[in-house]
C-alpha cells in the first residue's frame, strides 16, 4: 500500500484540492477531556468560535465532570458534543437523567457509544438497546452521534458492525432523527477509503466525519493506538516505506489529503469532514487547524447534522 505524503501534489485540481483540504480543517471538529476545557483559560483563543469539541465521559469521571465541561463550552461560544457510554449507565433512570440534565442546559447533540468498559452496569450493553428503549425520543436533541470503526473492532466482525449501522440509519429515519457518523481515529486513507466504499447505500445521506490523530510524537500515539484497539493500524503504518520520518513526529496533513483527493474523484461521497483526537495535547492540534484552514468564518454551528428526516 502506498504511503501517502503530506507534501505530495493534488495534480491539476490545485486549487479546488486546496480549498477542499482548507475547509475539511477549518470545520474539523475536535476532542476534549472536562479537564482540558475547564483549565485551559485561552480555549477560546484556541478554538475558533462555534467549534464542536466532543466531551468524553471517562470511565474514572464522573457525569458531573462531562456536564460541567459542557456548559462551560455554550458559555464561550462552543458547540459541545458529550459522549453518552450507556454501558456505565447502572439503570434507565441514570441515563434518562443524564440526558435530562444535559436537555435542560440546552446541550442539543451527543455521541451515543457503548464505552471502553467491558462491564454493563445496568441494563444497556450496547447503544441499539438505547434505541430501543425510546429514552431519546422523550428529549429534545438537535442531533444524535454514533461510532464507526473502519480499522475493524475486536468484539464484532465488518459485516455486523455495518448492520448495526444499518439499524441505527433506519431508526434515524423513522423518529426524523438528525444522524452522522464519526469514526475511531485511524491512520491510513486506505483504510478508511475501502470502508467507506464497503458501506454501499447503507448510510444513504448520513454524514460521515472521520477521526484521525492530531499532530504528536510517534512514540505518545502508538500508546494511545494500542489502548483503542487501533494498534494494528499504527504498525502497518511505521512498516512502510519511508515511515523513519514518522519516528520523529506524526501530522494528519498526507491524510487529509489523500481523503481530499477521494472526494474530488467521488463527489457522491458521504464523507463530510474530520475529527481530531488531540493526543499531542489541545494547543498543538488547535494550531495545526489554524495553520491549515486559510481565513475563518464563523459559520460553524451547521456542522455534524444530516438531511435525514
Amino acid at each position: 500500500m502506498k504511503l501517502v505524503s503530506d507534501k505530495q501534489p493534488f495534480s491539476s485540481r490545485d486549487a479546488e484540492a486546496t480549498a477542499r483540504f482548507q475547509s475539511l480543517v477549518r470545520w474539523a471538529s475536535i476532542e476534549a477531556t472536562p479537564r482540558q476545557i475547564l483549565t485551559q483559560e485561552q480555549l477560546p483563543d484556541l478554538l475558533p468560535r462555534g467549534t464542536c469539541v466532543y466531551v468524553p465521559f471517562l470511565p474514572k469521571g464522573q457525569f458531573s465532570d462531562t456536564l460541567h465541561a459542557c456548559r462551560h463550552l455554550l458559555e464561550i461560544g462552543m458547540q459541545p458534543i458529550p459522549h453518552v457510554p450507556v454501558r456505565m449507565a447502572q439503570s434507565s433512570g441514570q441515563l434518562r437523567d443524564w440526558l435530562s440534565q444535559m436537555d435542560e442546559i440546552r446541550v442539543d447533540r451527543l455521541l451515543l457509544i457503548a464505552g471502553d468498559s467491558d462491564a454493563v452496569a445496568g441494563p444497556f450493553p450496547d447503544t441499539l438497546a438505547v434505541l430501543e428503549s425510546g429514552l431519546l425520543a422523550q428529549f429534545r436533541f438537535h442531533g444524535i452521534g454514533v461510532a464507526a470503526h473502519p480499522d475493524g473492532h475486536p468484539m464484532a466482525d465488518r459485516a455486523t458492525l455495518i448492520q448495526a449501522l444499518s439499524i441505527k440509519r433506519e431508526y434515524a429515519r423513522t423518529t426524523s432523527t438528525r444522524l452522522w457518523v464519526v469514526t475511531q481515529f485511524t491512520f491510513d486513507a486506505e483504510v478508511v477509503i475501502d470502508w467507506l466504499q464497503s458501506l454501499g447505500n447503507i448510510l444513504e445521506e448520513v454524514p460521515v466525519y472521520i477521526g484521525m490523530a492530531g499532530p504528536t510524537r510517534v512514540k505518545t500515539l502508538m500508546a494511545y493506538a494500542a489502548q483503542c484497539g487501533v494498534g494494528a493500524s499504527a504498525r502497518l503504518m511505521l512498516r512502510r516505506p519511508g515511515s523513519t520520518r514518522l519516528l520523529r513526529a506524526w501530522t494528519p496533513d498526507g491524510m487529509v489529503r489523500a481523503l481530499v483527493r477521494y472526494c474530488l474523484d467521488n463527489p457522491d461521497t458521504l464523507l463530510r469532514g474530520i475529527h481530531l483526537f488531540p493526543f499531542g495535547g489541545l494547543r498543538q492540534s488547535a494550531q495545526w487547524i489554524k495553520e491549515h484552514s486559510g481565513s475563518l468564518e464563523d459559520q460553524r454551528g451547521q456542522l455534524h447534522e444530516s438531511s435525514v428526516q
